[in-house]
């Protein structure tokens, strides 16, 4: 029997988002294959990890294009995104909160991704948008909360997951959008 191995990472990642601690054993049952098989094909928990951050990375890239980042307001851009990125948003917040547990070398993915993100950022702040005084660095990192934060309360129950994009989105922009003081 072959088995396929993007079915077998996402359902790693199905599972790690709802429990990050689950041990090799858990991602081979939550697969429907045996543990000798899952290190057949991952030698170890961070050799998983590790093919989960190329996925995610891929799922980000994907989100990223698809959002036309270019086009429009920035704020209708990043409208776009995280609408994209909403069925990521799970796997998304596992790796950002795993990698925040490692010391040492970047995927050089996340360089990619945090440059585009920024690169909004700026446009934003370039055309008036988005306040000066917030770094673009800071809000993609608050935008990678944000996303973390909408998943764990969708997959909790605690919020619907129509809202999802919704709440991501008015709260990041009820904070970065440049308002004019009297």
């Amino acid at each position: 029997m072959a088995v396929n191995r993007e079915q077998v990472l996402r359902s790693a990642a199905a599972l790690l988002t709802r429990q990050p601690t689950a041990t090799m054993d858990e991602v081979a049952k939550a697969a429907g294959i045996g543990r000798a098989t899952l290190h057949r094909h991952f030698a170890g928990r961070e050799v998983l990890i590790e093919a989960l951050e190329e996925l995610g990375i891929q799922e980000l890239e994907a989100a990223l294009d698809g959002a036309r980042l270019d086009e429009g307001a920035a704020d209708e851009a990043l409208r776009r995104l995280v609408e994209l990125i909403e069925p990521a948003a799970g796997l998304i917040a596992f790796l950002v909160t795993e990698n925040q547990l490692f010391e040492g070398e970047v995927h050089e993915g996340w360089t990619r991704t945090d440059a585009r993100f920024a690169a909004l950022f700026r446009r934003g702040q370039e055309q008036g948008e988005f306040r000066i005084d917030l770094s673009p660095a800071w809000l993609t990192e608050a935008l990678y909360g944000l996303i973390g934060a909408a998943a764990w309360s969708v997959q909790d129950g605690r919020v619907a997951a129509k809202d999802f994009s919704y709440m991501v989105v008015e709260l990041l922009l009820g904070g970065a959008r440049r308002s004019v003081r009297s």
